[in-house]
């Protein structure tokens, strides 16, 4: 008899998806213009990006007409949208009709409801896995060291992607993204010989190439966050 072929393969897929974080409970004309002189800035940072709309900072924003007035504004813009958090009040049911879904945030993740009985049943933390390639990291290649650092010994091409949980290390040119502490992590770190990015972002602020500081362009150059902002360093 000839052998069975699965007709499909669930697997684990990384993506890098924006959070746009609504501010105001107005989403009017001032709103619209600051988010079309956004992409008018840019434009290649929201091109084809997946989005959840963060509703943090506006919890009494629930009105399904008004979301749904919003969220077809966005779509119009040919934004991705397709989920939202934060926004524990929305009905799921209601979401569903606007073609959206809840998203939690690791951070967000509720405790559980039960305790171990002992410190010796905690399982152990996970060990870090860092990555480190030896070669240079081409156009259009993304690489993902989804639990630790990433070390790149070469340099990062245009439209290229660099992704960890840790910090990021490029012993070369850095032109493409690089996302450092994707999970959450505040305290990781961005290095790289030669800063000419197109975006680097460390627990999900960011800043792209327009506006990278000019003393930092070409430079070696450490990036961290301060105070919520990423600060830009030049070592040498």
């Amino acid at each position: 008899m000839p052998a069975k072929v699965a007709a499909l393969q669930v697997r684990g897929r990384f993506l890098t998806v924006l959070a746009l974080r609504i501010d105001t409970d107005r989403a009017d004309g001032p709103f619209y213009a600051q988010l079309d002189e956004q992409f008018r800035k840019t434009p290649q940072f929201f091109s084809g990006a997946p989005v959840v709309l963060d509703f943090a900072n506006v919890p009494g924003l629930d009105d399904p007409d008004r979301i749904r007035e919003l969220v077809d504004n966005l779509r119009r813009r040919e934004l991705r949208v397709f989920g939202v958090q934060n926004a524990p009040g929305f009905d799921e049911a209601a979401l569903q009709t606007l073609g959206l879904i809840p998203v939690n945030t690791g951070r967000d993740a509720p405790l559980p409801r039960e305790t171990t009985p002992a410190p010796a049943a905690a399982a152990a933390p996970r060990p870090a896995e860092n990555k480190v390639i030896r070669s240079p990291v081409r156009s259009g290649q993304m690489v993902v060291a989804e639990h630790g650092d990433l070390t790149v010994i070469g340099s990062v091409a245009s439209g290229a992607e660099l992704v960890a949980a840790g910090n990021i290390h490029v012993y070369g040119s850095l032109r493409g993204r690089a996302i450092a502490g994707c999970h959450g992590n505040e305290s990781a770190h961005i290095f790289c010989q030669d800063l000419n990015a197109e975006l680097v972002a460390i627990a999900g602020l960011y800043q792209t190439s327009e506006s990278l500081e000019d003393a930092a362009r070409q430079r070696c150059t450490h990036i961290y966050l301060e105070d919520e902002k990423l600060r830009m360093e030049v070592i040498a």
